[in-house]
C-alpha cells in the first residue's frame, strides 16, 4: 500500500511540473568509500545534497546547470538556469540573485552563465558567453572589474564552460565552443597562457604543482598538463576497467591526492562520478539513475 501511495504522489508532483526526488528512497550506488556529495543534473531538474548514506539531505529546483558551490558560510551558490545566479540558505532562503539577462547592459542581448565564483572579497566573479566577459559584481550588482575573452566566432551557449579566478588574479577559462582551448588571461585581459585540447573543453583547474587539470568534454578524457603543455597525467576513455568515460565536465584534484571525475552522458552503464588515486586505481564511485539522470555535469564533495 505504502509503495502504491508513493507512486500515486511520484505521479502527482510529475503532473504538477513539481521537481521532487525521493529523500526516502535510497537509490544511490557507492563502490568504495561513500562521500558526500553536492550534485546539480538538469536531466532531473535538481541541486541536491547526497549524503554518505545515499540519502538526500537538502534539495531544490533548477531548470539548468553547469557550475555550483557551497560557500564557507554554509550557503549555496548555483544557478537556476543559464541566467539567473542564487546565493541560497540552507533553509532556502535566497540572499542574493544577480540575473545576467537584465543587468549590466545585457538587455534584450544574448547571454548565458556556464561559470562563477564568490570570492575571497565577497565579491563574485560571472562569466558571460555571448558578451564574451568576465565581471566581478558586488553584492548590489554593480561590476568592480570587467574583461574581455577572446573569441573567435562568438557563441552565447558555447564561449564559455567552466572557469576560475586564480590566486594570483589570473582567470583560467575553458572555451569550450570552436576555440577548444583553455586560455589563462590576466588582470587586464592578456592571454598569458594557453592549451588547445581540440575537443569542447569543460573544466581547467590550476594545481598547487602549477600544473593544469582538464576536463575534456567531449573528448572523453581527463588529462593534467605542465606549463609547456607535456601531459604529465592522463586517463583515456576506456582506461578504467568497466567504466567508459563519456562527456568529462568538472574535474577536482581532491585533498588526498585523487581526482575527482564527472562522467555526464554516459549512460546508465556507468557511475556518474568517480574518484580515482594517482595510480589510475578507482576508490570510488557514484550511480544514481533514479533520482539523477543522464545530464549530470555539477558534482561537488562535501568534506
Amino acid at each position: 500500500m505504502r509503495s502504491f501511495q508513493a507512486s500515486c504522489l511520484s505521479l502527482l508532483l510529475v503532473l504538477s511540473g513539481v521537481c521532487l526526488l525521493a529523500a526516502e528512497d535510497n537509490s544511490s550506488v557507492h563502490t568504495g568509500r561513500a562521500r558526500k556529495v553536492l550534485i546539480g543534473d538538469y536531466s532531473a531538474k535538481a541541486l541536491a545534497v547526497v549524503n554518505e548514506k545515499g540519502d538526500i539531505e537538502w534539495q531544490t529546483p533548477v531548470r539548468n546547470i553547469h557550475d555550483a558551490a557551497r560557500l564557507p558560510n554554509g550557503n549555496f551558490l548555483f544557478q537556476t538556469d543559464w541566467t539567473e545566479i542564487v546565493e541560497m540558505t540552507p533553509d532556502k532562503k535566497i540572499v542574493w540573485k544577480y540575473d545576467a539577462a537584465h543587468q549590466n547592459g545585457n538587455e534584450g542581448k544574448p547571454v548565458e552563465v556556464h561559470a562563477f565564483q564568490r570570492l575571497a572579497n565577497g565579491q563574485t566573479m560571472i562569466v558571460e558567453s555571448g558578451p564574451a566577459r568576465i565581471i566581478e559584481v558586488d553584492s548590489d550588482g554593480k561590476i568592480h572589474k570587467q574583461i574581455s575573452l577572446k573569441v573567435e566566432h562568438p557563441n552565447a551557449h558555447t564561449d564559455t564552460r567552466l572557469a576560475r579566478k586564480l590566486d594570483n588574479g589570473n582567470y583560467l577559462v575553458a572555451h569550450e565552443g570552436d576555440n577548444k582551448v583553455v586560455r589563462e588571461y590576466d588582470a587586464d585581459g592578456k592571454v598569458v597562457w594557453e592549451f588547445k585540447t581540440g575537443t569542447k573543453v569543460y573544466s581547467a583547474i590550476r594545481l598547487a604543482n602549477g600544473n593544469t587539470l582538464i576536463g575534456m568534454g567531449d573528448g572523453h578524457r581527463v588529462v593534467e598538463v605542465d606549463h609547456s603543455g607535456k601531459t604529465v597525467w592522463s586517463i583515456d576513455e576506456k582506461e578504467l576497467p568497466g567504466i567508459t568515460l563519456a562527456w568529462v565536465t568538472m574535474v577536482e584534484r581532491l585533498a588526498n591526492g585523487n581526482t575527482l571525475i564527472v562522467n555526464c552522458h554516459a549512460g546508465d552503464q556507468n557511475p556518474q562520478l568517480i574518484e580515482v588515486g594517482n595510480d589510475k586505481k578507482v576508490v570510488w564511485t557514484f550511480k544514481d539513475f533514479r533520482r539523477f539522470g543522464n545530464s549530470l555535469p555539477v558534482a561537488r564533495i562535501i568534506e
